[in-house]
């Protein structure tokens, strides 16, 4: 090898050697960078610049803009794409705000997310409640007047059972629908966009016992609805005629029936319209505004949710006892009372946090006018005793038979019933008037709504009156026989 040959020799291994040092200061300044980049993550620092350097790369990488997920006939921008990888309090934040949001509580989800240490720091966050303020912006009001209450009763599960020609088969008929009609009418009720809201929604009670009204404000398009249920209670009469048996809250939390087979079986399930409900909400949350649901109308002298709670199977006191009451006690020569009401307690404190409320119904399903105001004060002195320590106060009275304590006028200090109902911490007033779609009235104390039923006989003498609400056809039930007249 000649001196030339040496030296091009010489200066490849130099420049070999000087490319390795390079790439070795190179891979060190990374190494550097990822190492701080760490540190200030953990430290809390960066989590917003991350993020959004992530979701520019895959904009980069995808030729799109940051994911926008529709959920419940809206874009929402805080998508499981766009919480991919942030800290885990990052995602339970914007998944609860999610939430708040799709149910319209757009207030709520942006507290929640300014309340988070990080939120000067957090590009999510921030985001998310700039979107919540557009949305709320474009809310409509929609006046409490114009708002519709419809109630059931209890479901039929087994419609064999139900109409089987026995005594109570016709007033099954009359005042019943069948799961499968209730579900049909909640999804139609829900395309049309229907979303339950609380007769509370609908008022302001000030602390002076006056009442105003109050709009409630939601997408355009969506419509205001109130739900109700009566007489949830199990009366002993339904034993064997395909209804649910009680509420319970299994061992997953959630409130579901149990339903006795004509064989002794219990079963665990969705078998009345509390569960029901509870999961069509789950699925479709802008079914529900501010997580409420509906109001639970109950009497309470065959107890409540299906527990025997009241006083008579307490004492057994003679005289009292009916024939039905009687022959529950033989057949559960165990039972206890103290350990039936702890669990009807149980089940109410648990509905009351999925958002149902509780009405009275008076404790023994009277008509007030024609009991007379003694036997009313007796009938609600025997609800605040047995019933409130089980679901609480409330404020609402559901009438018994679809009755009322006047006439259309206002209510006013001299009715009496009115008047004493009032003193008991009553404020809303619900009859049963299916002649028009919506009626409420406001007065100074009070307000007033009435109910349009939901029933057999309602969807086989008057369907055309529920057309802005469901098809009947679309949800009749072909097992249902021909509905007598009342």
């Amino acid at each position: 090898m000649d001196a030339q040959e040496r030296i091009i020799e010489q200066r490849k291994a130099k420049h070999k050697k000087t490319a390795f040092i390079i790439k070795c200061i190179i891979a060190l300044i990374v190494l550097c960078i990822v190492v701080l980049a760490v540190i200030l993550i953990k430290a809390g620092f960066i989590d917003g610049q991350v993020d959004e350097t992530i979701r520019n790369t895959k904009s980069t990488l995808t030729g799109k803009s940051a994911d926008h997920v529709a959920v419940s006939g809206e874009a929402v921008t805080e998508g499981s794409s766009e919480t991919e990888g942030a800290p885990d309090h990052t995602q339970a934040a914007l998944a609860s705000a999610k939430l708040l949001a799709q149910q319209y509580d757009y207030d709520g989800a942006i507290a929640l997310l300014e309340a988070e240490s990080d939120f000067n720091t957090n590009t999510q966050f921030q985001n998310a409640v700039g979107s919540y303020r557009e949305k709320k912006q474009n809310l409509k009001a929609y006046p409490a007047g114009q708002v519709t209450h419809i109630f059931f009763h209890s479901l039929i599960v087994d419609t064999s059972l139900a109409f089987d020609a026995d005594e109570d088969a016709d007033g099954y008929n009359q005042y019943m629908v069948s799961i499968r009609e209730f579900n049909s009418i909640i999804q139609q009720m829900y395309d049309k966009g229907y979303v339950m809201i609380s007769p509370h929604d609908m008022c302001t009670v000030n602390e002076d016992g006056t009442v105003t009204a109050k709009d409630i404000y939601l997408p355009d398009g969506k419509i205001p609805f109130v739900l109700s249920q009566d007489d949830v209670s199990y009366y002993h009469y339904m034993d064997g005629d395909g209804f649910a048996q009680k509420l319970i809250v299994d061992e997953n939390g959630e409130i579901k029936n149990t339903y006795v087979e004509a064989d002794g079986t219990v079963r665990t399930g969705d078998y009345d319209l509390v569960p029901l409900v509870d999961d069509f909400v789950r699925e479709h949350p802008d079914f529900s505004y501010h997580g409420h649901k509906g109001v639970i109308a109950l009497t309470g002298y065959e107890g409540v949710l299906g527990y025997r709670t009241d006083e008579v199977y307490k004492t057994r006191e003679a005289g009292r006892v009916t024939e039905y009451q009687q022959k529950f006690f033989d057949n559960n020569p165990d039972f206890d009372f103290d350990s039936e009401a702890a669990q009807a307690k149980q089940v109410a404190d648990a509905m009351k946090a999925e958002g149902w409320e509780f009405a009275s119904h008076t404790w023994g399903h009277i008509d007030p006018v024609n009991a007379g105001y003694d036997k009313v004060v007796t009938d609600t002195e025997r609800y605040k005793t047995w019933m409130e320590p089980i679901i609480g106060p409330t404020d609402i009275l559901i009438f018994a038979f679809g009755a009322d304590i006047g006439d259309w006028q206002n209510y006013s200090s001299d009715n009496q019933l009115f008047t004493y109902y009032k003193s008991q911490g009553f404020n809303i007033f619900c009859n049963v008037d299916s002649s028009r779609t919506n009626w409420v009235q406001f007065g100074d104390n009070y307000m007033r709504q009435a109910r349009r039923n939901i029933d057999g006989y309602s969807m086989s003498h008057r369907a055309d009156s529920l057309s802005d609400l469901f098809n009947v056809s679309e949800a009749w039930d072909s097992s249902r026989p021909q509905v007598p007249d009342l």
